[in-house]
């Protein structure tokens, strides 16, 4: 493979922001450029002039970047472009006339032609072939109008739009990368609109013509786009244009095996961001949707995966996407973070949950990475550390009505804050010792000794390292939530 003449790209619609199959469709296309030192382009497809926005043009944008999936050339944001194919935005390509000469050369050549069918029309030739049990494929009825005819439809004030006439007879066919041969007959292929109405290029049309002057040398995507592919290469073929090679990735099943979709859970990248995913996690999780190293690998350092890939390991079978392994490996990912890089994380989620940083009495850095090994989510940090930035607790009642009102608490409690009093080096190893030594002299077992103490400074029964989060609270603070657990548990008994 000659690496100079890489070129692939990745051309969401902007309709939406952007999903887990068209994540996994750019990773796939920036592992493989990565792989081979081609070049990954961005090319935005807004020929959906109805439903294709700025703002999701943007949400693309921002996803593609947190993923790090930084592209080489292309629209780098709504209004910016860097490359010498542009522009990358195909409204500005339809803008400056782009298509019309492909259009013209054509029609020209009787490779195309204007189509006058009404919506009715077209919706009484689908029901038709629908009863006679063939493809509802367009009938072909516009290919050859005559002059009067043509007049006869503009007088109407019908707008035409333009057919790409394709062969009645003979297969299509090409080597898929993925799927290996694939052939269509051509006389079950339809002849596709390629101009709107509107004016505006179809997907179909203005992806052929911006892949071959963009120099496409692979194109990588779904497989509910093979149907489209002997559509496309007949365009090429009418051009005289060289083929590029064609590699369809497999679908993305939910766990029920159904097409993957909002009934499944979060179903786009920006989504998962929210929910507190690292990207590392899901450019590893999204490179296994389909693919595979021989050692069948699940966890990749960095750079790894872009040094691995291969269009060999791509299956052809359906992925399944498992909200139950994706949680599972951002905890991997999440152990992997250095304090500092949980810490800078976990801010956003922290910061959204109202909690004031300023209030802790040591390194929130360090309070952050008391619960790391427990962590799946980035979202979970918040509920696991609000307490330590808290002046007044909260505690949980059936942590109070299953831990505190148990009858020896109260001398526990008691008796554990007189040896916490006369600590002078408050500091986690002390703390235990004195603790255990408590315990063992007095004949409590040691959880009838902790489980009261978490609850009395933390207000509820799990929570990290219970010695090292005494440590962290401070002498006072931990006397003085003892005192108010007395407090409760005094009460409770009056």
């Amino acid at each position: 493979m000659e690496n100079n003449k890489i070129r692939v790209r990745f051309a969401p619609s902007p309709t939406g922001h952007l999903h887990i199959g068209g994540a996994r469709t750019a990773l796939f296309n920036y592992l493989f450029a990565r792989k081979y030192n081609g070049t990954f382009i961005l090319r935005i497809e807004d020929t959906d002039e109805l439903r294709s926005t700025r703002e999701s043009m943007h949400s693309i944008f921002e996803s593609l970047k947190w993923l790090g999936l930084n592209w080489d050339e292309g629209a780098m944001s709504e209004d910016d472009e860097k490359g010498d194919y542009g522009p990358y935005i195909q409204s500005k390509r339809e803008a400056r006339g782009i298509y019309k000469k492909y259009v013209d050369f054509l029609i020209e050549k009787g490779y195309a032609y204007y189509c006058y069918c009404t919506p009715e029309e077209l919706e009484e030739m689908r029901k038709k072939a629908t009863l006679e049990k063939r493809p509802p494929r367009y009938d072909g009825r516009c290919r050859n109008l005559t002059n009067e005819q043509i007049e006869k439809f503009r007088a109407e004030g019908r707008k035409p739009v333009i057919r790409f006439k394709m062969p009645d007879d003979g297969v299509t066919e090409w080597n898929d990368l993925i799927h290996g041969h694939l052939s269509f007959e051509n006389k079950l292929l339809y002849d596709f609109i390629m101009i709107k109405a509107s004016g505006y290029p179809t997907y179909n049309f203005a992806c052929v013509i911006d892949d071959h002057l963009m120099e496409m040398s692979h194109i990588i995507r779904g497989d509910d786009h093979i149907s489209n592919t002997p559509l496309q290469i007949n365009l090429y073929k009418a051009f005289g244009w060289k083929l590029p090679e064609f590699a369809h990735l497999s679908m993305i099943l939910g766990p029920d095996g159904s097409r993957l979709s909002k009934r499944h859970g979060a179903t786009s990248v920006g989504e998962y961001r929210k929910e507190g995913y690292l990207p590392n996690t899901m450019k590893n999780y999204l490179a296994l949707l389909g693919w595979s190293t021989k050692d069948s690998q699940q966890i990749f350092e960095v750079g790894e995966l872009e040094e691995k890939f291969s269009l060999d390991g791509c299956q052809k079978n359906p992925a399944i996407f498992d909200p139950v392994k994706l949680k599972w490996m951002n905890g991997e990912y999440i152990r992997k973070l250095s304090k500092d890089q949980l810490f800078d994380y976990a801010i956003p989620f922290i910061k959204d949950a109202g909690i004031d940083l300023s209030k802790s009495r040591v390194s929130p850095v360090e309070i952050v990475a008391l619960e790391q090994e427990k962590y799946k989510l980035l979202s979970d940090i918040p509920k696991l550390v609000d307490f330590f930035f808290i002046d007044e607790i909260n505690y949980n009642p059936d942590a109070v009505e299953k831990v505190l009102k148990k009858p020896e608490v109260l001398k526990i409690l008691s008796g554990i804050k007189a040896v916490y009093t006369s600590i002078d080096d408050f500091k986690d190893t002390v703390i235990e010792e004195k603790t255990r030594a408590f315990a063992k002299e007095n004949g409590y077992k040691a959880g009838q000794v902790f489980h009261p103490l978490r609850v009395s400074v933390s207000g509820r029964t799990e929570g990290p390292t219970l010695f090292k989060m005494m440590e962290y609270f401070g002498k006072d603070l931990v006397i003085k939530r003892i005192d108010e657990a007395l407090k409760i548990v005094s009460d409770s008994l009056s």
